[in-house]
C-alpha cells in the first residue's frame, strides 16, 4: 500500500528539507591537517545543500583558492602556517566582502573568539563538537546570522558586564549619570536655567554638560539630542 501516501504529506516532507532545485552552498575548507579536512568534508558533503569545492592547507592557500573557486562560505582553522586563520579572515573580508567566514578551532578561548569576530568571522565553532554544530553554523552564516557555541555566548555576556562594571563600555559613548540627567531634561524642553535649578548646579555647568553631550554623541543641536534621548529610552516619543 505504498502508493497510498497522500499527496499533501509528500509535499510537506519535501518542504521540510533543502530544495532539490536550490544551488548548494559552495564551501572553502582550510586546515593544515589533512585528516581533519577529510573528517570535516565528510560532515559537510553528506548534506544536500552543502558542498566543499576547495581545500587549503594554510591561510595563504585559502586566499588563493577563494580567488578561483568562488566559494560562498569559508571554514577556516585558526592555527595554520604561513597565514593564520585570523590573518586570512581579515584579508578575505577585504578581498571578498560577500564571503561568509566561519572559524573552526580546537581553542575554547575568549581572546581568539573576540579576535575572530573583529577580523570579520560570523561564527565560531569548536572542532570537538563539529559533528553537532558545524552544519547548523554553515546554514546560519548563509542566512547572515551569527553562530556561537554556548560557551562563547557566556563569554560575550561576561565580558560586556565586566566592561560595564569597570566603566569601559562605550555603547552609549560613556555618558555619566549627570550627563544623562541633563540630556533627559534638555530633551524634555527645559531651558538651561530650569535645568540648573532642578539639578542644583550652575547654568555654566549645564552649558558644559550640553557641550560634552554634543561632542560625545557626535550631535549638533537640541533636536538631535532629543531624538537620541528617545532612542535611548530616556523619554517617550
Amino acid at each position: 500500500m505504498t502508493d497510498d501516501i497522500p499527496p499533501e504529506r509528500t509535499a510537506a516532507s519535501a518542504a521540510s528539507g533543502p530544495s532539490a532545485a536550490s544551488k548548494p552552498i559552495r564551501i572553502l575548507l582550510a586546515d593544515d591537517h589533512a585528516l581533519v579536512r577529510r573528517g570535516v568534508r565528510l560532515i559537510l558533503d553528506r548534506e544536500p545543500d552543502l558542498r566543499v569545492v576547495a581545500e587549503a592547507g594554510d591561510g595563504a592557500e585559502a586566499i588563493e583558492q577563494a580567488r578561483t573557486a568562488e566559494p560562498d562560505l569559508a571554514v577556516l582553522d585558526i592555527a595554520m602556517p604561513r597565514l593564520t586563520g585570523l590573518q586570512a579572515t581579515r584579508e578575505l573580508a577585504a578581498l571578498k566582502p560577500g564571503l561568509r567566514i566561519l572559524m573552526l578551532t580546537m581553542h575554547d578561548n575568549e581572546q581568539y573568539l573576540f579576535q575572530a569576530l573583529k577580523a570579520g568571522a560570523c561564527g565560531y565553532v569548536l572542532k570537538s563538537v563539529a559533528d553537532r554544530d558545524l552544519v547548523a553554523a554553515c546554514r546560519s552564516a548563509m542566512r547572515n546570522e551569527p553562530f556561537l557555541y554556548p560557551g562563547a555566548v557566556t563569554a560575550l555576556i561576561r565580558t560586556y558586564l565586566d566592561r560595564v562594571r569597570n566603566g569601559e563600555e562605550n555603547a552609549d559613548h560613556l555618558l555619566t549619570p549627570r550627563e544623562e540627567e541633563v540630556l533627559k531634561l534638555v530633551a524634555e524642553g527645559h531651558s538651561s536655567r530650569e535645568i540648573a535649578e532642578i539639578l542644583f548646579i550652575s547654568v555654566k555647568t549645564v552649558h558644559r554638560h550640553r557641550a560634552n553631550l554634543l561632542h560625545k554623541l557626535g550631535l549638533h543641536d537640541r533636536l538631535e539630542l532629543t531624538r537620541y534621548a528617545i532612542r535611548a529610552g530616556l523619554i517617550e516619543a
